[in-house]
């Protein structure tokens, strides 16, 4: 059954899936989801009905084709006017989430978390990216001696389509971060949320598609049962999971995936850990940073987020003072309803998410004891502590840091457990029994230190916080995600990563290499390659962006370098390097064997020759890259420079773009003594 009706919440609906372009229903009951604060049925999910081969076929055959259409740069508008509209929204998001047991905090973690993906990607998609639907990866490599022959790694996107399967936690930030890098590169997703808290999700998903900024086939949602959507799943499909090491190890192992090499990345589970430096005492502001950031990560999402602190070390002669300390600053949070503004600690997702966690205390006690709250008993605040998913803070302590349990058992909840540690040796191979984590931290104001332990436990980590005095007050946390930076872990944390910028990008495309004439790489790539053909007539300066082809060029000089040059220049600048102004200093370096001219002057002089100075539509130089002095040029030398149009970038709000110019200067024996790109702003249409 597929309808194009809106969903609206009520007391017992259930919640619908959008495929092949409508909205869904099951056909049966599905299952009951409450309300994690007061355990009231809110609405039932259930994917029954829904052919996921064909919804799979409709994201290849309808959305792939209208984003491979867009350029880097159009998706990444698209990305940001999304993510615009998302903010408008944002608050039927929150009180949607505060029905997962979420504080207002909470949800700025997730909602407001997962919009700022959406913009942090829009912004590297126009910076880092082309305004094309090709992305090069890496220079061109010569492949034979007379530059005929060359090669270059191109990314184009996978014809499949983004299957994601997430966890319960996080069911706004969850999908976004995924979304938004599979988006930028031109691949179509499909979401299957955790059904705990795919209410939430289903709400985000009719936000992102009333919008209207999406085209059509690139976003779909299946709430429910994954079914058999695995078996359906191709060579150019991805799938990416968030939840236990037992599910992914499972799913990694499907028959489908892996007789089709399906490019699979899971984030699981995670025992990550933040280690307290010997020199942070009580009293410094690193003792206080570590007490308030592991309180932090205990509370927050109610402990449930892959990144909490789950292993809390500490040198042993500190250990009574950090859990005195911490204990204190627990003994402060308010536990209960999140719609009571004084509450810091909502519920957990669900009553069995408190059972699991309960059980997972039990296995922990036995290697430490709580010395903070009670697994079976806590206050709550305007709410039913029996029919709401509460939980207290927990907090244990491990005297003997070498049992297996706090290394081995993750209570997916607001537990940590303190383990005292003797040497710097010793806390890196403790760090490293986690097995791979997803974060650690690093509290210390002494920096090596902090390399040492860094160095040492990186292999096991997929991020590693550092935090002191001095980046305190700017740091996001040893919790916090950022899209810029790889999320994900080696090991029990899942072996992948999420996002990493424009690394999450590229996972959705594949990388290429191509062999060929210059003249072919050229058209493949839309950037020229030193060899293919030149285009010499009216000078390229002359030419808008509407005009300016790749390979367009200009031919200048020759101009002759003088003693009078050099010395001047060396004057003018304050540049009196010896090599430029000290005869006998210069003829007994090897490199120079005489007077030289400054590299800077070379570029000067270059710059003199290509120039079309009357206005025009050049309308700036903004700057020089890959600069590389090859030659030295000596008084008498002659110089001509070839500057040939590379890359043409329009940008799409603006009434210029970008052009990206191969500079070439040689000498009269045709040797280059200086290459470069020169990079300037011109005009989209000439003014007539």
């Amino acid at each position: 059954m597929v309808t194009q009706a809106t969903p609206t919440m009520s007391s017992t609906r259930l919640l619908r899936s959008y495929v092949n372009g409508g909205w869904h229903t099951a056909t049966d009951e599905g299952v009951p989801l409450r309300d994690a604060v007061t355990g009231e049925v809110i609405a039932r999910v259930s994917s029954t009905g829904i052919d996921m081969g064909a919804a799979l076929e409709y994201g290849r055959r309808v959305g792939g084709p209208a984003l491979r259409e867009l350029t880097f740069h159009q998706r990444a508008a698209l990305l940001k006017a999304l993510a615009s509209y998302l903010r408008e929204h944002r608050d039927e998001l929150y009180a949607l989430s505060a029905r997962t047991g979420a504080t207002r905090s909470d949800s700025l973690v997730d909602v407001d978390g997962g919009i700022g993906v959406l913009f942090s990607y829009a912004s590297k998609g126009k910076r880092e990216l082309p305004n094309d639907t090709v992305y090069l990866d890496g220079p061109v490599e010569p492949l034979g001696k007379g530059g005929t022959f060359v090669g270059r790694h191109i990314c184009t996107p996978l014809r499949g389509v983004a299957v994601q399967i997430n966890a319960f936690n996080f069911p706004v930030w969850g999908p976004l971060e995924k979304f938004a890098p599979a988006f930028l590169a031109g691949v179509p997703s499909l979401i299957k949320p955790a059904s705990q808290t795919a209410y939430l999700t289903e709400k985000l998903v009719e936000l992102m598609l009333d919008s209207g900024l999406l085209p059509e086939g690139t976003l779909q949602l299946v709430c429910g049962s994954v079914g058999d959507l695995l078996d359906h799943v191709t060579d150019q499909d991805l799938v990416s999971f968030t939840g236990s090491a037992a599910t992914a190890q499972r799913l990694r192992a499907h028959p489908t995936i892996v007789r089709n090499a399906v490019r699979f990345n899971a984030e699981a589970d995670s025992l990550n850990c933040s280690i307290l430096g010997p020199d942070a005492t009580p009293g410094t502001a690193e003792f206080d940073l570590y007490v308030k950031q592991l309180v932090t990560e205990m509370t927050v999402k109610a402990g449930q987020k892959c990144t909490a602190i789950r292993r809390a070390f500490v040198p042993a002669e500190l250990l009574d003072e950090v859990q005195q300390a911490v204990c204190e600053r627990l003994s402060r949070i308010s536990v209960g309803d999140p719609a009571n503004p004084e509450v810091r600690m909502g519920a957990l997702a669900s009553l069995e998410q408190r059972e699991e966690v309960r059980r997972s205390l039990k296995a922990l006690s036995d290697a430490g004891r709580i010395v903070f709250g009670d697994p079976d008993h806590v206050e709550v605040a305007d709410a039913d502590a029996e029919r709401g998913a509460f939980l207290s803070p927990v907090l244990l302590r491990a005297d003997d840091p070498q049992r297996a349990e706090p290394h081995e058992v993750e209570a997916f909840g607001p537990v940590s457990t303190l383990l005292p540690y003797t040497s710097v040796e010793q806390v890196v191979d403790l760090a490293a029994r986690g097995r791979g984590s997803l974060v650690g931290s690093v509290v210390t104001g002494d920096a090596e230190f902090a390399r040492t332990v860094v160095l040492g436990v990186a292999p096991w980590h997929g991020r590693m916080l550092v935090l002191d005095a001095d980046d305190a007050k700017e740091s996001t946390g040893h919790g916090s995600p950022l899209p810029m930076l790889v999320h994900g872990g080696p090991g029990r944390a899942g072996g992948g990563e999420e996002m990493g910028g424009i690394r999450g990008v590229l996972h959705h495309m594949q990388r290429t290499a191509v062999q060929g004439s210059p003249k072919v790489l050229t058209a493949v790539g839309n950037a020229w390659v030193p060899g293919a053909p030149r285009s010499e007539g009216v000078h390229p300066f002359r030419k808008s962006l509407a005009e300016l082809r790749i390979g367009d060029s200009v031919v200048a000089g020759p101009r002759t370098v003088t003693d009078e040059d050099i010395a001047h220049f060396a004057e003018f600048t304050g540049d009196t390097f010896y090599a430029h102004t000290d005869r006998a200093a210069a003829e007994a370096n090897p490199l120079f064997g005489g007077i030289v001219a400054h590299g800077y002057l070379v570029v000067s002089f270059a710059a003199g020759l290509f120039v079309s100075p009357e206005p025009g539509p050049v309308l700036a130089n903004y700057g020089l890259e890959n600069l590389r002095f090859l030659t030295p040029v000596k008084p008498g030398d002659e110089l001509t420079v070839t500057l040939t149009c590379k890359q043409i970038t329009p940008r799409e709000n603006a009434d210029y773009g970008e052009v990206r110019w191969d500079a070439d200067v040689t000498n009269a024996a045709g040797e280059s003594v200086a290459k470069y790109d020169v990079l300037t702003l011109v005009a989209k249409e000439n003014e007539r």
